[in-house]
């Protein structure tokens, strides 16, 4: 092994420790996985994932918070997207460990 490849820097494997760590939960994958298609609301993620509206507020939340995703108001709705753009390349590598396509794969 050629140990004199560089070397990633602490900032980013502390930045990306954070975000494995926060999407080391299978509610908020599957969040995210609804999200990959663009802005939606609580209801519609809570419809995409067969949980409570409680359960996706709370996921969202810490989605939010660790600066994954973002929301907005919209009228009655608050619309939230994915702001990490290592997200998707986390998702593909998720699908490819279980054998699935990625979405993009079938655009």
């Amino acid at each position: 092994m050629d140990i004199s490849l560089p070397k990633i820097p602490p900032g980013t494997l502390n930045k990306s420790a954070e975000v494995i760590k926060c999407l080391g939960h299978p509610l908020r994958l599957r969040l995210l996985e609804a999200l990959e298609f663009g802005e939606q609301t609580v209801s519609e993620l809570q419809e995409f994932a067969g949980v409570s509206q409680a359960a996706v507020s709370q996921q969202l939340g810490i989605l939010r918070g660790r600066g994954i995703v973002d929301s907005r108001r919209d009228g009655i709705h608050v619309r939230y997207w994915i702001t990490e753009p290592k997200v998707s390349s986390i998702l593909a590598c998720v699908r490819e460990c279980s054998g699935e396509e990625s979405v993009y794969d079938e655009r």
